[in-house]
């Protein structure tokens, strides 16, 4: 299922909806029908993030210093796409709408 969160600041932010359980369980925050993220929150929400996202490059950093393409016994294996990437919207719009003072909401 596709869960939409709306901003006055930017545009619309779009994603699965077991990311965004994720990402608003980064932020202390649940995935319900309907919720909000205020302007106060914003602040916390940007910070506890962008640490996740920081700690998932470091664990990231350590597998590739481990990672044995082309050697014999090893097959190519993709590595999927890290936090950072799957949460560059959604951090945008975090950063957008302290930026504005605005309300995110998603469920209406």
């Amino acid at each position: 299922m596709l869960i939409t969160f709306k901003c006055h600041a930017c545009a619309d932010v779009m994603m699965l909806d077991n990311l965004a359980q994720h990402l608003l369980g980064i932020i202390g925050k649940r995935l319900g029908q309907r919720g909000v993220i205020t302007p106060e929150e914003l602040g916390p929400a940007i910070g506890k993030l962008e640490a996740a996202i920081t700690l998932d490059k470091r664990e990231r950093a350590e597998h590739d210093g481990h990672f044995h393409e082309g050697e014999d016994g090893h097959e190519h294996h993709e590595i999927p796409p890290g936090l950072a990437q799957r949460a560059y919207p959604f951090l945008d719009m975090l950063r957008a709408a302290q930026k504005e003072n605005s309300d995110i909401v998603w469920g209406l």
